[in-house]
């Protein structure tokens, strides 16, 4: 999709006054990618994605925030956020991402203006959440969804919660606490998902020692490679001879780059600019970064070419390369990524074993 086309799609989306049609724009754009997914670089590519992502899920909070004005007669009771997580806080949703969000609001001044708060924003989290499911975003399985209360609240409870996890870090509260490190603002105060995130920061400045337990998560998920460099393959079931994309590479790039990055204090979210602002502030060697980088071109790029669905009208995928897509080419390419990804994890567990 050109610039100019980008620009158009975002035009109809901010006029788009029906989820219905706008179902149509999610469909029309995922025709539009896919087509030209192979003919485009990787990152670019994913950039482009993401920006109609974050076009149609503004104009959903919008439209709920509208219909929920017309019959309540009044607004949100305090300024609020909403909140990406996953793939979507990273700003690296594929075409079939699901939801993985979160929705954080100013501390309220009193009892009733905090009951007031939560009354309105639950009912505003599950107009956006039904909204996102017709666009076509299914809900998160883990129920990381701004519907759980766990994800909706005052910024002074979420900031309880997140210290509560560092304070006693097992493996559970660990993985919540990484969820969180990835969180964007999409809409609203971006200041309130700020400080969110920059409590993690400087809990983890302050106690370097809770990296040890980000690194136990960090390495849980294995490169799908073997001793003698050969493709770990599915053995059983509709998906046998194909090889796990999302968790044999994507995931375990993701989780390395972000736990150097929460180290070496770098504030971004997504992968690419995580890698970029480490080579450029002198915390890995350039030949490093570069290889890192190529490896998430190679692992988004291969993630983006897995077959999806649509089932009860949502996009939906299992992150596989089928056998019949594993090409010389295509191997090639996954034993690269894969190669990189496994000396990415043996990079980050010597470097934290040094320190």
């Amino acid at each position: 999709m050109d610039r100019l086309a980008l620009e158009r799609f975002r035009w109809e989306t901010s006029r788009v006054r029906s989820l219905q049609k706008l179902r149509g724009l999610r469909d029309q754009v995922n025709e539009e990618f896919g087509r030209h997914l192979l003919f485009g670089e990787a990152l670019e590519w994913n950039r482009e994605v993401n920006a109609c992502h974050d076009a149609l899920i503004r104009r959903v909070i919008a439209l709920s925030e509208e219909r929920l004005k017309e019959e309540q007669g009044k607004g949100a009771p305090l300024p609020y956020a909403f909140l990406l997580f996953g793939s979507g806080g990273r700003g690296e949703q594929t075409l079939w991402s699901d939801q993985d969000n979160g929705l954080i609001y100013a501390d309220p001044s009193s009892a009733d203006e905090r009951l007031e708060a939560e009354r309105y924003f639950a009912e505003l989290a599950a107009r956006i959440t039904e909204g996102l499911e017709t666009v076509g975003y299914p809900p998160c399985h883990g129920q990381v969804l701004c519907t759980n209360e766990q994800w909706r609240k005052p910024l002074q409870d979420y900031r309880r919660m997140v210290n509560d996890w560092m304070q006693e870090p097992d493996w559970e509260r660990v993985r919540y606490l990484l969820i969180t490190v990835d969180a964007r603002t999409v809409y609203g105060d971006e200041a309130l998902g700020r400080a969110l995130v920059e409590e993690i920061y400087r809990y983890t400045a302050a106690c370097p020692a809770i990296l040890e337990h980000m690194l136990r998560n960090t390495l849980h998920h294995k490169v799908s490679l073997g001793v003698f460099g050969q493709l770990i393959r599915e053995r059983y079931g509709e998906d046998a001879g194909g090889v796990d994309v999302k968790y044999g590479a994507y995931i375990p790039i993701v989780n390395g780059i972000r736990l150097l990055a929460l180290e070496s204090g770098v504030r971004r979210s997504s992968t690419e600019e995580r890698i970029k602002a480490l080579i450029e502030g002198g915390h890995v060697s350039e030949e490093n970064g570069h290889d890192w980088l190529e490896a998430l071109t190679l692992a988004l790029k291969l993630r983006l070419m897995t077959p999806y669905q649509i089932e009860e009208g949502r996009y939906v995928t299992r992150g596989k390369l089928t056998a019949d897509q594993l090409t010389k080419e295509r191997v090639t390419e996954l034993r690269q990524c894969f190669r990189i990804g496994a000396d990415l994890q043996k990079y980050s567990r010597k470097a934290f074993t040094r320190r």
